[in-house]
């Protein structure tokens, strides 16, 4: 009786054990064949090796699951972000200018630094920066299209950060840190307060070549950012309006750069016959004294004898001035900042649309070659403002010119086919109806470009509410139907 039972407990613990090494077995073929687990030499998991690269709508699906962020270069809020963005930059370029109206003339006898002004100015440059830095840290989060994926139609994106901060790097990171940088906030309340007071000239020169040093950068920044735009959604504008008021903006920025760098030029002119007549004649030369920082009871006597206030006016034939004698013969340099802004925009856009015709400069070359500049570029930019509002203003109006030439058509036809009167009303009307319900849009030829299940929605879109008038005649009339077989037939 013992062996029996001997041989089902070594059946059973055969079994037992079998099963085990089948479940171990199992378990080990899972963890070897497992795609979470499966390694390749110097590549990581599957997983990881997947989740490097995504299409669009996986990218979108992981973003919305809270796994990644990562936005795809081509979805909407990379559109939605490069719109602000290229408006920011837009208004950064209308502000950087005016620091070159922080530096003024105080009753032609020195040269005073508006820090109100700069104060203002600096609080609404740190604003934009900060948009600057969003969108270094966007360029850090953004996927891009790995070339060899091309293949596949809109390509794979690459969501690895450290591939996305290498090929930034490597690209244009340090372009767009050097658009970024706050340089005439870091001049104007750190470098000039550590300077002394003979660096006056100096600490001018360094603001203004920290403003211009950034604004090139700044201002090349936004023909990428405009291609980027056109790139994703094939215009730059939704509507034409808009397109042909941006192309008027970037004329008028054009203008207001010109007048603030005239504005410029004027006060350095004026400062530079001062020191030309201090060493001519007079006493031993103040320098010192042209700053209005200078607090000194000897600067009106010395400026009395020096006679430098009389000497350098445009009337008075000492100096050549050039261009800059309007500036001076207006007193601009000791206006106010709004009339200084609206004078030079005023004479940036007057000089810019007759090419420069009307600038009578003197001998000195930089003076020369600042009025070629403005020729050259006001023919350049007209050219393009006249171009591309035409092109814009054009497709507003496209449609209509395209339906009066197929009416003149349809008329001349049936005047040269002798078409009865009637039939030719019946034309027209038609023509005319069809204008009002389509504005001229060829409806068969753009639901032809779209997808069948869009077409068929869109349809049926159309379609609704001339079944709902069906049923409602239906409706109508099988209600009066017997209404009317009563009035017949009368009472039985």
């Amino acid at each position: 009786m013992e062996l029996p039972q001997s041989k089902a407990a070594s059946a059973t613990e055969s079994t037992s054990s079998s099963s085990r090494s089948w479940k171990h077995g199992k378990a080990q073929h899972q963890q070897q064949h497992d795609p979470r687990k499966w390694r390749q030499p110097g590549t990581g998991t599957i997983k990881d090796r997947v989740l490097s690269r995504a299409f669009s709508e996986e990218l979108e699906s992981l973003m919305n699951a809270g796994n990644h962020l990562f936005f795809d270069p081509r979805g909407q809020l990379i559109h939605l972000w490069s719109k602000i963005f290229l408006a920011a930059c837009l208004v950064s370029l209308f502000v950087d200018p005016l620091f070159l109206y922080l530096t003024g003339i105080r009753q032609n006898m020195c040269i005073e630094f508006k820090y109100s002004l700069a104060l203002t100015l600096s609080m609404i440059r740190s604003i934009l920066d900060v948009f600057y830095v969003v969108h270094i840290l966007f360029r850090f989060r953004t996927a891009f299209i790995a070339p060899s994926s091309r293949v596949f139609g809109r390509g794979e994106l690459v969501i690895q950060p450290c591939k996305i901060a290498r090929r930034y790097l490597t690209r244009s990171f340090w372009f767009d840190l050097i658009t970024a940088l706050p340089l005439p906030q870091f001049v104007i309340w750190i470098v000039t307060p550590s300077l002394n007071e003979s660096a006056t000239g100096n600490r001018k020169n360094i603001l203004r070549f920290s403003i211009i040093f950034q604004y090139l950068p700044r201002l090349f920044q936004i023909f990428p950012l405009s291609r980027q735009i056109v790139m994703a959604t094939g215009v730059m504008t939704e509507t034409a309006w808009a397109g042909a008021a941006y192309n008027l903006v970037l004329y008028m920025l054009a203008s207001h750069v010109l007048g603030a760098l005239w504005y410029l030029f004027s006060v350095q002119r004026q400062e530079t016959c001062w020191r030309e007549a201090c060493h001519v004649r007079g006493p031993p030369c103040q320098t010192h004294f042209f700053d209005c920082k200078t607090v000194s009871s000897n600067r009106t006597i010395w400026n009395e004898l020096s006679n430098i206030a009389n000497l350098c006016t445009p009337s008075n034939g000492f100096y050549p001035f050039g261009i800059y004698a309007e500036a001076l013969d207006s007193r601009l340099t000791s206006s106010s900042f709004t009339q200084k802004y609206f004078y030079c925009f005023w004479w940036g856009l007057k000089n810019l649309s007759c090419l420069g015709q009307n600038l009578s400069t003197s001998l000195f070359i930089g003076e020369i070659t600042f009025a070629i500049v403005i020729g050259v570029l006001g023919l350049v930019l007209f050219g393009l403002l006249i171009g591309n509002m035409q092109s814009y203003l054009q497709a507003t109006m496209v449609r209509l010119e395209e339906w009066r030439t197929k009416r003149t058509d349809m008329e001349r036809w049936m005047n040269h086919r002798q078409i009865p009167q009637p039939l030719k009303q019946c034309v027209r009307r038609f023509h005319q109806y069809k204008w009002v319900a389509t504005r001229g849009v060829d409806e068969e030829a753009l639901l032809e470009d779209l997808p069948m299940d869009i077409r068929r929605e869109i349809k049926r879109h159309l379609c609704l509410d001339l079944v709902r008038r069906v049923r409602a005649r239906l409706t109508h009339r099988h209600w009066a139907r017997p209404a009317r077989a009563a009035r017949v037939h009368g009472p039985r």
